[in-house]
């Protein structure tokens, strides 16, 4: 068993009336099983009402089934005496930063966590300097989260997260609400706490540029999980993603293109510098009195 498992999972939303009768029952999740192993980096896509992030708070016992089991480290999240454990295990960063931060300064809130779960003061001062090294925001530690920029924000969340010493952190949109600066930057701390610390990470996201170095990326689908591969192999399928009204990388978008007008290039390029390794040869054959550079085409003559 990995270190998240869920097997059959169902969760409805249910409304009632006044009178705590049912109006209605909208099923989010809908008999889904898989088994996260841990260290991996696994990406989530889905559009919005896909059950995603609905799946995303069953991890940490937000919310709890409505029929089926999610384990978590072997844990039933169902069972109340293990929530206290379920929830050391798992961290939760959510699209806004704001609703996680706490403290008057930046130190202070990265302590607030493991403060609360009776760590030892010596203990939550070295907690708090790795955690602000490991997402390189320590130069701020004194600074009022209100003066940080949103993406600075993100990662000062991550990191009173990384304090509590969880083993998986699931980050449902983390980066929606910030800039494409923003968003960088928060990408590269968490693939970076994924690499070096064998964080298992699980990265709700609509924007695929985000996932293209993930281990494994799963798609979701009216509750459903529809896809579930690596990135190449998920995004080979073009079509199949644009059916479940999802975009696929830029580059991958132009390599699809060319594609049908006739190139003859691979499935599921993800990187610019994966295109121009499979186009640039095709060049030096129509135009034989070129040569390939490392970094583009020169006149042979």
């Amino acid at each position: 068993m990995g270190i998240i498992k869920t097997s059959k999972l169902i969760f409805d939303y249910i409304r009632r009336d006044e009178e705590e009768n049912i109006e209605e029952i909208k099923r989010a999740i809908d008999g889904v099983s898989l088994d996260i192993k841990a260290g991996q980096f696994v990406a989530i896509l889905g559009h919005n009402g896909s059950g995603k992030s609905t799946f995303a708070k069953q991890l940490d016992a937000i919310l709890l089934p409505t029929e089926g089991t999610v384990w978590i480290q072997g844990m039933d999240t169902s069972v109340e005496e293990n929530l206290w454990e379920v929830r050391k295990k798992t961290g939760m960063v959510f699209q806004n930063p704001d609703n996680q931060i706490i403290g008057n300064i930046v130190e202070e809130d990265v302590g607030f966590g493991p403060e609360n779960l009776g760590v030892p003061t010596e203990e939550i001062w070295k907690r708090v300097n790795e955690s602000l090294e490991s997402v390189g925001m320590a130069a701020f530690r004194l600074k009022s989260p209100n003066r940080l920029s949103g993406g600075q924000k993100q990662r000062v969340a991550i990191a009173g997260v990384m304090a509590m010493r969880p083993q998986c952190i699931v980050l449902d949109e983390p980066t929606a609400m910030l800039d494409p600066n923003g968003r960088k930057e928060v990408v590269k701390t968490v693939r970076e706490l994924n690499r070096k610390e064998g964080i298992t990470v699980l990265l709700i996201t609509h924007y695929m540029e985000e996932v293209i170095d993930a281990d494994r990326v799963i798609v979701m689908d009216n509750g459903k999980v529809v896809m579930d591969g690596t990135p190449k192999e998920i995004f080979s399928k073009v079509e199949e993603l644009k059916s479940y009204r999802l975009d696929v990388p830029q580059v991958t978008e132009l390599a699809y293109e060319l594609q049908k007008n006739g190139v003859d290039i691979p499935d599921g390029i993800l990187t610019l510098e994966e295109l121009m390794e499979n186009l640039l040869p095709k060049f030096a054959e129509r135009f034989p009195g070129k040569v390939t550079l490392g970094n583009g085409v020169k006149d042979g003559n």
